[in-house]
């Protein structure tokens, strides 16, 4: 494997891994985010330089938490204590465990060479009372590729008092590799049959509603433009999708979802050990950033935030993110890559 390492300004390195295959992962310890991966062409949303994303967009491709998504009124219940966490003035509500949260934090880093796979591990610490969140909470999130094509992602968690941790990547892809083409034409299929369904803010309702007969049924692969040219009520809510989907089978050896390149020529499958993949179609509109030179098309991009369901919290149906003190918290997902001869 091979590893190059280079200044991406503002006092931020880009870490860049390469297998035998020619596909590269680039990470950078500002987020500890992926900006870069690909073989022939660019597959997931980046900047040129760690002032870009601190200008126009921290979460692409950063490490989320402490709490990936929203908590209602920043408010919940541990231990039978109430607590109260920063949120966001403009709708009342906690965004991805507050601002500024991992996504800017400067991490430090590692890298491990081996045959097989390398890595870059980065670690943070988030103190005691950050954000209002309990517990000095050490976190370590770890970027592989492999020799066969997989990019993994490793995130673990330890704190010494019991607190709230639901982490994610926010990585958006789009396997035109042209940020001015929209991912209508991409393919989606989802080993999911329930979605969570959204108040007007953004806040799960706590259902878990049947995605059949819907335009949210990825049961079966189909194009995403039949979503974004549908009447569904949840998505002309947000102009497309920002919804959590529950997963009907979990593990690293299930597909929890597959997303096909408009040209058939690249597929990535999506494995993980969490019950939920938020989707997220980039529903940016005209105020889309611009990227590598180009403005990003509306829906130019399609998140898989990987965790436990937003508003697990208050909704005991979603599964749990409390961890309790001195309990290693450990979670891992798969975006493994294939390339296919182009469709005739």
């Amino acid at each position: 494997m091979q590893i190059t390492e280079k200044d991406f300004g503002n006092g931020y390195q880009l870490i860049t891994l390469t297998n035998d295959a020619g596909v590269h992962l680039s990470v950078t310890d500002l987020g500890a985010r992926i900006v870069s991966l690909g073989r022939d062409k660019e597959l997931v949303l980046g900047f040129d330089s760690a002032t870009e994303y601190l200008e126009k967009d921290v979460f692409i491709g950063a490490s989320i938490g402490r709490t990936a998504g929203r908590i209602e009124n920043g408010r919940f219940v541990l231990d039978g204590k109430d607590h109260q966490v920063t949120i966001d003035p403009v709708n009342g509500h906690s965004l991805h465990g507050g601002l500024p949260g991992f996504e800017t934090k400067k991490w430090a880093f590692t890298i491990e060479n081996g045959d097989n796979e390398a890595s870059v591990i980065f670690t943070t610490i988030s103190p005691d009372g950050e954000h209002g969140f309990p517990g000095n909470l050490t976190v370590e999130v770890r970027h592989t590729l492999t020799q066969e094509n997989v990019w993994r992602v490793t995130t673990k968690g330890l704190s010494d008092q019991p607190t709230l941790f639901n982490p994610t990547n926010h990585v958006y892809f789009n396997l035109t590799g042209d940020v001015t083409q929209s991912i209508a034409e991409h393919k989606l299929q989802l080993n999911s049959t329930t979605f969570a369904p959204l108040r007007q803010d953004s806040i799960p309702t706590g259902e878990k509603v049947s995605t059949a007969g819907t335009a949210f049924d990825f049961q079966s692969e189909k194009k995403l433009a039949e979503v974004f040219a549908s009447d569904f009520d949840q998505k002309k809510q947000v102009n497309g999708i920002d919804h959590p989907f529950f997963l009907d089978k979990i593990g690293l050896d299930t597909s929890a979802a597959k997303l096909l390149s408009p040209d058939g020529t690249t597929e990535l499958t999506v494995a993980t050990d969490l019950s939920s993949i938020v989707i997220f179609t980039a529903n940016f509109g005209t105020d889309a950033p611009e990227m590598h030179g180009e403005q990003l098309a509306d829906h130019g991009g399609i998140t898989f935030e990987t965790q436990i369901a937003p508003g697990a919290e208050q909704y005991a149906d979603f599964g749990s993110i409390e961890l309790a003190a001195n309990e290693p918290f450990e979670t891992i997902t798969e975006y493994k890559l294939a390339f296919k001869t182009a469709d005739k």
